[in-house]
């Protein structure tokens, strides 16, 4: 079976390097599943879940906190800022984030728009802790 060899880098390490046979990848403006011999691409990625497929029944599962994704030839290499695989997420401590997001006071359109973006990229990380369970 044809696979696509997956690399996860971060400011501080390499966190995933390995062969996996379908990644999927929150953009910025919606979701991508990536298949081996996928035309090159690099697209800006949102904040959200990365699903890596290694092999039948065996999906791991990461929140990404935006950065860049690059395909080319068969190598999927993803660029972010944060990548948490989900056991390490704990749900009650997302759960109080989102909590803390959507209390957070907001009196002017910009402040409004962190509040929007803060409950928005705490909900993300939410369900992505719920799927490490």
């Amino acid at each position: 079976m044809l696979q696509l060899q997956c690399i996860i880098v971060t400011p501080e390490r390499t966190l995933y390097d390995a062969p996996a046979e379908f990644v999927a990848l929150t953009l910025y403006d919606g979701e991508i599943g990536i298949a081996p011999s996928r035309a090159p691409m690099i697209g800006r990625l949102g904040y959200g879940e990365m699903r890596i497929t290694e092999g039948e029944n065996h999906v791991l599962y990461y929140y990404v906190e935006g950065g860049f994704v690059e395909v080319f030839e068969d190598v999927v290499t993803v660029m972010t800022n944060r990548a948490i695989p989900a056991a390490e997420l704990d749900v009650k401590a997302a759960e109080e984030q989102v909590d803390a997001a959507r209390s957070r006071k907001a009196e002017s359109p910009e402040e409004l728009a962190l509040r929007d973006r803060l409950v928005s990229h705490s909900r993300a990380q939410l369900r992505v802790a719920r799927r490490g369970r």
